[in-house]
């Protein structure tokens, strides 16, 4: 179980997991861009083809800097990364969410790196994205995800995702419909 504490401002707690590790729980910011950068170096190439869908070999910064300056309005992003300043941060945990233009949906991703891995972390960070879905009011939420990446669609699964068809081989969309 993480045990959660508010921090003081909107999207902000400060996360103790079970292994007694502390983290922030924050919006993604600009200064984010670099520790991003460097954590990218640190994922298994398992880890990068799960959540980008394909293998990258680096996140170049034009890609980190896109990644860290999100419209609010549109988008949505939490980190969960170390106690420091953003910029000083190793990130270990990202949500994000877009909602795609002229439709009330969103696509979101995910990636939980194996450091942080088996708790919790997952299923906080998507009922989070989940709950900011809601407040924008959007009739659904999807994403995009390797057929082999059993760890996503179970936790999908738990969370009332359903699956439905997808045009590329390998893929399985998942959505969850938020209003009728």
């Amino acid at each position: 179980m993480i045990h959660r504490r508010p921090l003081g401002k909107p999207w902000q707690e400060e996360l103790r997991l079970e292994d007694g590790r502390v983290l922030w729980l924050r919006p993604i910011c600009p200064a984010d861009a670099e520790p991003l950068r460097i954590g990218f170096s640190l994922l298994t190439p398992e880890e990068v083809r799960m959540r980008f869908l394909r293998p990258l070999t680096s996140l170049s910064e034009a890609m980190a800097r896109k990644l860290t300056h999100i419209d609010p309005r549109t988008q949505f992003a939490l980190v969960a990364a170390e106690p420091e300043p953003p910029g000083k941060a190793l990130v270990g945990a990202v949500v994000r969410a877009a909602i795609e233009p002229g439709t009330r949906r969103a696509e979101f991703a995910i990636l939980v790196t194996r450091f942080l891995a088996h708790q919790g972390l997952g299923t906080l960070l998507m009922r989070r994205m989940l709950h900011w879905a809601r407040l924008k009011q959007l009739e659904a939420v999807h994403g995009d995800v390797l057929q082999e990446n059993t760890a996503m669609l179970h936790l999908a699964q738990q969370l009332g995702f359903r699956r439905l068809p997808s045009d590329e081989p390998g893929l399985v969309r998942i959505e969850k419909r938020l209003r009728d």
